[in-house]
């Protein structure tokens, strides 16, 4: 073969590879028997949409597949599996667009991302493929959801959920645009609904104290304790004028109480409809209606800040003045106890807003004689003044003097506080793994016995939620009915009794919550993972993600936590190293998307005669993994040029006879400066060394060790060349 022909070398050792299953992780007995070091890589497997990958995933993947096929040369014994993320809306949405069922979309969906992958030459252990909404799978997912019913971290109250009237529907976050709904355009409204939520707060400290030991990118550690939020300070109780009740409010500064000049309620707030006045209450009833039209993130935004005075007044336990109440929606329910305390002079949310409606502003602590703040308020520590008895004392320390003195008081007391909240898990879709409880006929809940396991999603015409806003679920009457042994409290007797199925489904990230255990025994009927198989291969020693920061990296967190104190998992992280790699920009620099057209296929790239080995080692040169990056069409015309070289190498160069080519030193130095890179995952300068290989063979001339040594350090960029080169 003359000629660099990527198509022709590519097709061959895809077809050798699949044929030989060179990938397959070695069985579990191979594996202790033969001493070497395990490696278990994995990526987050991604959601199989129509548009199937496009050229971001397999900046992603790739990632992978380079250390996967590095550590495979340094003789380990390697697990890299795949799957898919086949639940949520986006099925569910075209079923109900098009008629065609979420379960026959996904399957075609799988086949077309399975075919690309292979076309990329990914060094896949396809033996164990999974598919989250594969009942094999999902089985395991509802005996994941009873562990966590039986110990009580799993359970159901009313939560608040977005509906739309016009459509009697219940909306997802992403599906109300505006305030409206998506679908007819409607104005959505907040209703009260019974939801399934996970206990995760019960694991707060945990998951917050262990960020630190663990070997994941710093802003990504960051973005994790922001979520949980762990605040100290004091729960303060303020008496309301003319009335028994009390609010009570949650602060991290105690020691500015005697500035308090107002408190401010969430439009949520249980008590606001007692406090309402006849000339307030018609102007706050049509403030909180305006507050349920927006998330909690628009809530947050930096903006102009509104409210509405309730009419009734609260007590300042500390100086006993009579303040006003308040509501406005930059106070979030879900943050202490959906009350503030404001101190305008200290706090710069309560000078806006004291500044908007004309309230008072009291300073409390002292600012420095240097401090320019332009008249703004001023949040920092210093000596506390018009503070009573507590003045003259450092604000620092003053916070443990003034909840001491407030729990002699009786009116507060020290409070730990966090910002992250249980994990409402459950949907009103029909696309996602039912939940495996039933209720009898006093609404009392049941638990799918183990041994019924999976409740399986039935077949149904109609997709859309029904009147009411429950799953197209509740409209398969046959399925809602289920038999469910009980003991009479009573008796003792036991007796079969019919029930009806919950109708909502889990949130997709209860199913990707666990997968990473599955991997190491996709297949066992017996267990969701294999005690045998989780205590050699977990837990992960490399996992890659350019996405889900927070929500998903948190979730496995847990489950790992709480799945270990059930005595199931030998270790309490899920993920030894974390890789978080950056986006691939179109080339005008912007996210690429299918709504902007700007999509690069790879498949495009690799039938335009690049081949799947040109675009593999451009997107680990484009620069540092973890970095964004634009497309660039001549810069990857510069890697194929690459590659075309090191073939004429191999194929069209005069080849040194053994022994006379002066240049063991300069395969050293390229074998040593690739090695470390790829150690330390610094790929794209690891491509740049083999680049300056090749020019330096150029001008030494190569001998036949000379190019097995480039073929060899080429191998985990572009395996299908390094092969055919090798051979």
């Amino acid at each position: 073969m003359d000629r660099y022909d990527p198509k022709t070398i590519e097709e061959t050792w895809q077809k050798i590879w699949q044929e030989q299953e060179t990938f397959k992780a070695p069985s579990l007995k191979t594996a202790k028997d033969n001493h070497q070091a395990k490696m278990f890589l994995a990526e987050m497997f991604p959601y199989p949409s129509g548009a199937g990958l496009h050229v971001g995933h397999v900046r992603n993947f790739t990632i992978v597949d380079v250390l996967t096929r590095f550590y495979m040369q340094q003789e380990m014994n390697v697990l890299r599996p795949f799957g898919y993320d086949t639940f949520g809306l986006p099925a569910e949405n075209y079923a109900i667009k098009t008629g065609i069922s979420p379960q026959s979309a996904t399957e075609t969906n799988i086949n077309n991302f399975r075919r690309q992958a292979k076309r990329l030459g990914l060094a896949i252990d396809w033996s164990r493929e999974i598919n989250t909404s594969n009942p094999e799978y999902y089985r395991w997912t509802q005996w994941c959801f009873l562990q966590l019913y039986k110990k009580g971290l799993a359970y159901r109250k009313e939560s608040y959920q977005w509906w739309c009237p016009e459509d009697q529907t219940v909306l997802a976050n992403e599906q109300v645009e505006n305030g409206r709904c998506w679908r007819c355009g409607h104005e959505v409204e907040k209703k009260k609904m019974k939801q399934w939520f996970f206990k995760i707060t019960e694991y707060a400290d945990e998951l917050l104290d262990e960020v630190d030991a663990l070997d994941w990118p710093e802003k990504i550690k960051t973005m994790q304790k922001n979520w949980i939020g762990r605040s100290k300070g004091a729960e303060i109780i303020f008496e309301i004028e003319d009335k028994k009740d009390t609010i009570k409010v949650f602060t991290t500064r105690p020691d500015t109480i005697f500035g308090v000049t107002f408190l401010v309620l969430a439009p949520e707030h249980p008590l606001i409809k007692d406090l309402v006045t006849e000339k307030t209450r018609e102007a706050v009833e049509r403030y909180q209606k305006e507050t349920t039209k927006k998330s909690e993130i628009e809530r947050q935004e930096n903006k102009e800040k509104t409210g509405v005075f309730t009419g009734s007044y609260a007590i300042n336990p500390a100086t006993g003045e009579k303040i006003p109440i308040w509501v406005s929606d930059y106070v979030l329910m879900g943050y202490g106890e959906g009350a503030i305390m404001a101190v305008p002079a200290h706090d710069d949310s309560d000078y806006e807003f004291a500044e908007k409606f004309d309230l008072p502003i009291k300073t409390v602590i002292e600012k420095p004689e240097d401090l320019d703040d332009n008249g703004h308020c001023y949040h920092g520590e210093g000596k506390l003044i018009n503070s009573g008895q507590f003045d003259g004392t450092d604000s620092y320390d003053a916070r443990e003097q003034v909840v001491a003195w407030l729990e002699e008081q009786g009116i507060g007391k020290e409070k730990i506080t966090y910002r992250m909240r249980d994990w409402l898990i459950s949907r009103q879709r029909y696309w996602g793994c039912p939940i495996p409880i039933a209720y009898d006929k006093d609404g009392n809940e049941h638990p799918i016995p183990e041994d019924q396991l999976p409740v399986i999603i039935p077949e149904v015409e109609d997709y859309k939620p029904d009147h009411t806003g429950r799953s197209a679920l509740a409209k398969a009457e046959d399925w809602l009915k289920v038999d469910i042994e009980v003991t009479d409290k009573k008796t003792g007797e036991k007796h079969i009794e019919t029930m009806a199925r919950e109708t909502d489904t889990l949130d997709g990230y209860a199913c990707s919550s666990w997968y990473l255990w599955r991997y190491v025994s996709p297949h066992d009927d017996n267990y969701a993972w294999s005690p045998d198989a989780i205590k050699y291969w977990a837990p992960t020693d490399i996992y890659v993600g350019g996405d889900h920061a927070v929500a998903h990296l948190l979730y496995i967190r847990f489950w790992c936590k709480f799945f270990a104190d059930q005595g199931l998992l030998p270790f309490r992280e899920p993920v030894k190293t974390l890789l978080y790699n950056g986006y691939i920009n179109a080339p005008d620099g912007k996210k690429m998307s299918k709504s902007k057209g700007n999509v690069i296929d790879p498949l495009d790239v690799i039938d335009s005669g690049y081949g799947a080995d040109t675009l593999r080692t451009y997107e680990m040169f484009i620069g540092p993994y973890d970095q964004d990056a634009a497309w660039d069409t001549k810069a990857i015309g510069g890697v194929y040029r690459f590659l075309n070289r090191c073939w004429s190498l191999c194929y069209n160069t005069p080849v040194a006879q053994e022994g006379t080519s002066p240049n063991s030193s300069l395969r050293n130095k390229a074998t040593k400066k690739v090695t470390e890179d790829l150690h330390r995952r610094s790929f794209n300068t690891a491509v740049a060394a083999l680049m300056e290989y090749v020019n330096e063979l150029y001008k030494s001339g190569a001998s036949h060790e000379d190019i097995t040594t480039l073929a060899k350090l080429l191998k985990p960029f572009a395996p299908h060349l390094a092969c055919e080169m090798l051979e």
